[in-house]
């Protein structure tokens, strides 16, 4: 449908390029099929050497982060249309599924006063990195999702304001700073935090580096908790 119909219709490039970030990638691995038992690895690929057959699964993702309450405005408060410029106004007919996923997990212990509009078709509980997650669910093959009104503008206002304007601190975070000067002294430094109390979790790193930096891998070096790891 490209950008005729379906999510498609958001991506709308002035205003993803114009994000605080953004990521395309396409994701290829190998799925085992076939074969009586195999083991799926985290990251793609499996461990049965006799699998009898191979597809081959293609995965495309599109990441945007949107920040709108450092711009000035001072909100949580977020729309469809404030972030795309745009609304959601068809499902794509070739489509076997088409959903929007909204978080409205509590960020603490008293469950926090805020509303999406319109009402989700479903709400989805799940479990991520340890902590329970729950998703308000637009499905867009839904036959009612469409019945009220043309478009759809997903919304999520909060009903009071709120007491403290910090953002909670993920589990997972990271952040990257250069040190030093040349091609001699020059390093890159990245932190990974994970704020989990007691559960460890795969991390996958991928450094995008410009074309006039060389970096030496040899020069690697990898510290957890004061102690370094030697890569293999």
């Amino acid at each position: 449908c490209s950008l005729q119909a379906g999510l498609a219709v958001l991506l709308k490039a002035e205003r993803l390029f114009h994000s605080s970030y953004h990521s395309q990638a396409v994701h290829i691995r190998p799925v085992c099929r076939g074969s009586h038992w195999f083991a799926q690895l985290p990251y793609g690929g499996f461990t049965d050497a006799s699998c009898l057959a191979v597809s081959w699964e293609l995965r495309q993702t599109l990441t945007v982060v949107f920040d709108f309450f450092s711009s000035g405005q001072g909100k949580k408060d977020w729309s469809l249309f404030k972030m795309f410029s745009r609304t959601l106004t068809d499902t794509c007919p070739l489509a076997s599924q088409s959903k929007v996923y909204v978080d409205i997990s509590p960020k603490n212990k008293e469950k926090e006063l805020l509303e999406v509009s319109p009402p989700p078709t479903s709400v989805h509980e799940a479990i991520v990195q340890g902590d329970k997650k729950t998703y308000a669910v637009y499905d867009l093959l839904s036959p009612s999702l469409f019945n009220t009104s043309r478009s759809l503008n997903v919304q999520l206002k909060w009903k009071r304001p709120q007491d403290s304007l910090e953002m909670p601190i993920p589990t997972l975070h990271a952040q990257r700073y250069v040190a030093g000067y040349g091609l001699q002294t020059g390093e890159i430094c990245t932190l990974i935090y994970n704020t989990h109390p007691y559960r460890a979790f795969p991390v996958i790193l991928l450094e995008t580096v410009p074309w006039y930096l060389r970096l030496y891998v040899h020069t690697l070096t990898i510290i957890t908790k004061g102690k370094e790891n030697k890569p293999s």
